[in-house]
């Protein structure tokens, strides 16, 4: 019940009158976070200039909201992946601020444009999710095309054939050995953005789950090192 009237706060601060009743929220199905999200029976429609705190994550400054991309996920800021491909004599793949870069990709998108969501749950952090649009054009699937986000269960279909499309492409972090997100929030200690390559070098050395298609075979693994 305190969760559900977390988010019936949350969401009618977005909305124009209190017209939001309690008992029109139900839970729903989890996306992978530790809990899962909470639902409204109506959307919730949110316009306005964003700015982007990360690759998934916007913040509406006049109404003082947080929307995250419904279904999608990305690195975080933090995190780091690697190019494959050899560089010099190293033994060590380069380093590739793959948060970074997600969230450089989402703020070169929106830009100054006005950004519509449509907003129908929260998080199990508070943020709300929703479906955002730049232009009329749905910005998972222009993230998910680029490679620059993976889709969480359940996605739509669109979304889905996106990130194929990409993980065959090898664009953005899918030409990358990247660790899958909730592994790396569940790993990584240092969650500062002076963490460095080396750590998530030697995550990968022990990671359980492969996501990009330079690790489809488990037993390919880079060394891990702490020099």
């Amino acid at each position: 019940m305190v969760r559900a009237n977390l988010l019936l706060v949350l969401l009618m601060a977005a909305l124009p009158s209190p017209a939001l009743a309690a008992d029109r929220l139900y839970q729903g199905l989890s996306t992978g976070d530790a809990e899962p999200p909470f639902f409204a029976s109506e959307p919730v429609k949110i316009s306005g200039r964003t700015s982007v705190i990360d690759g998934r994550t916007l913040r509406f400054p006049a109404a003082g909201n947080k929307i995250r991309l419904a279904s999608l996920d990305t690195c975080e800021l933090p995190q780091w992946s690697y190019d494959p491909r050899r560089h010099g004599e190293s033994e060590i793949p380069k380093p590739v601020p793959c948060g970074p870069l997600a969230k450089a990709w989402l703020k070169r998108t929106v830009g100054n444009a006005q950004v519509t969501c449509i907003v129908q749950a929260a998080d199990s952090d508070g943020a709300l999710l929703g479906r955002c649009s730049v232009h009329g054009r749905d910005l998972a699937p222009e993230m998910l095309r680029v490679g620059w986000a993976k889709t969480i269960s359940p996605a739509p279909a669109e979304y889905t054939a996106w990130q194929q499309y990409a993980m065959s492409a090898r664009h953005g972090m899918w030409a990358t050995y990247v660790l899958d997100m909730p592994e790396w929030r569940a790993k990584a200690v240092d969650r500062t953005l002076s963490r460095r390559p080396i750590a998530d070098f030697n995550l990968l050395a022990e990671r359980e789950r492969e996501i990009s298609p330079p690790f489809e075979d488990a037993r390919k693994r880079p060394l891990r090192t702490d020099r």
